[in-house]
């Protein structure tokens, strides 16, 4: 029953999560979802509809990925020892060159509903390897059958240049290929949103950066930049700063090793930030930013980053970056108190806020998901009580986050629509499709380690 037949869902007896201060959390409430909407929260409601009997669950909002290369999906496990350059040196001058439209889509498409399994029902697919229209438009097609919700950024490959041709960094990201993407696949934002991965400050020039920044001004869009190590334009941010064009629509990515006059000046700009914790800690940026950001009141969202490093479902993210922020606060009353905190810097809710309303706040959906609130987009979860790691149950966020696994997400309901249920994805030729996604990665590897033989060879 992925496509239900009735427009109306009606959850029954709940342990609700609803992550909504004005709702709270409740025992023995009813749920009832109209055409993709939650319309009511509230005891005892009685209506014709598909009736979900939901007593010995806790039902909760979808988890919110913020940062994810779902193309990459192909790849899994491939950078598990790599280092940043082994990273950058093997994917975009490499492994990305070889990817055509068809890899960009069931990369997309099994990476998408690999969210949806382990109860990311909104991902923010940073999708950077588009070097046509074609592969932009099969990346776009995968969210799309996935039924996942998304943010699309659309950004640009970074191979190595033709003899003649410009470097990428002095490269403006094609206008004419996002007011395309606007004005077709998201001329109506219901699902999925269009948003920019560019260069910015650290990888391109400076008028590489007013153009794009300002771009994405003109159309409203999600600008959102990948900042560490050296910058190409280092008085970038200070410019566009002047010029009016940083906000709440910039997004800035890992940013770990910033100095603090940087990061103030971005923080005052509204800008907000995604963080991968275990990505990061892998590949050598250093701590994350989360200790940082909390301390100056920053926005900020979790993502897993790329699944050809480690797993990409959430709850094992927001689990290493509420104890690694709690390693830093505790390390620094060490140096100070020469003793362990007095209390918990970081509470286990607010980490729950991560994965939820704060991750919405963060790229403005706050208004369609987040929390189980009457009139917001009927996106939620649901976990069964009585497992074997949930009994007995205490508290049911800590219960999530410290003691769930993907495995024990029973159900799924993306804008209505179940798409998990029983522990199982609703989709047809799940088989089929996995198949194409391993012939498709080991086609990859295998054209990738014949260039590299070759270059051998050669060299």
């Amino acid at each position: 029953m992925g496509c239900n037949a009735m427009n109306k869902i009606l959850i029954k007896n709940a342990h609700l999560i609803s992550m909504d201060d004005n709702i709270g959390d409740l025992l023995d409430t009813d749920i009832l979802i109209n055409d993709g909407v939650i319309e009511r929260v509230e005891p005892s409601i009685s209506t014709e509809a598909e009736i979900i009997d939901a007593k010995n669950y806790l039902i909760c909002p979808g988890f919110i990925n913020g940062h994810i290369h779902t193309w990459q999906t192909g790849l899994r496990g491939i950078a598990t020892d790599w280092t940043l350059s082994d990273y950058l040196a093997s994917i975009h001058a490499g492994l990305a060159s070889f990817y055509e439209p068809d890899d960009m889509y069931i990369g997309n498409y099994i990476g998408a509903l690999y969210q949806i399994n382990t109860g990311s029902t909104t991902i923010v697919d940073w999708c950077h390897n588009n070097p046509t229209p074609d592969h932009t438009d099969a990346a776009i097609n995968g969210l799309i059958d996935s039924k996942v919700r998304g943010i699309f950024l659309h950004g640009s490959p970074k191979h190595k240049p033709k003899e003649g041709m410009p470097h990428y960094s002095e490269i403006p990201h094609p206008q004419d290929e996002i007011i395309r993407l606007k004005k077709g696949y998201f001329s109506d934002e219901d699902m999925l949103t269009l948003g920019m991965a560019v260069l910015g400050p650290q990888q391109s020039t400076l008028e590489v950066c007013k153009s794009d920044f300002t771009l994405a001004r003109d159309l409203n869009l999600i600008i959102s930049m990948h900042v560490g190590g050296n910058f190409l334009t280092p008085h970038g941010f200070s410019v566009l700063k002047e010029e009016n064009l940083l906000n709440n629509n910039t997004n800035i990515v890992h940013a770990n090793n910033i100095p603090n006059e940087m990061l103030d000046l971005l923080v005052d700009s509204s800008c907000t930030f995604s963080i991968t914790p275990e990505e990061e800690l892998q590949m050598g940026f250093g701590n994350p930013l989360t200790k940082r950001l909390i301390e100056r009141g920053g926005t900020f969202n979790f993502g897993s980053d790329i699944e050809s490093a480690m797993a990409a479902d959430m709850q094992n993210v927001i689990r290493f970056a509420l104890q690694a922020v709690r390693h830093e606060f505790t390390l620094e009353n060490y140096e100070r108190n020469h003793s362990p905190p007095s209390s918990m810097s970081v509470t286990t809710r607010q980490a729950f806020e991560w994965l939820t309303i704060g991750a919405a706040k963060s790229f403005g959906i706050d208004d369609k998901v987040g929390s189980i609130t009457p009139g917001k987009k009927a996106d939620l979860i649901m976990f069964k009580k009585n497992k074997i790691n949930f009994v007995p149950m205490h508290d049911p966020i800590s219960s999530i986050v410290f003691h769930s696994n993907s495995n024990d997400v029973d159900t799924v309901i993306i804008n209505g629509v179940i798409l998990k249920r029983d522990g199982q994805l609703i989709t047809k030729d799940l088989d089929a499709k996995l198949e194409t996604l391993a012939v498709s990665g080991h086609r990859i590897m295998h054209q990738y380690r014949e260039m590299q033989a070759m270059e051998k060879k050669e060299g």
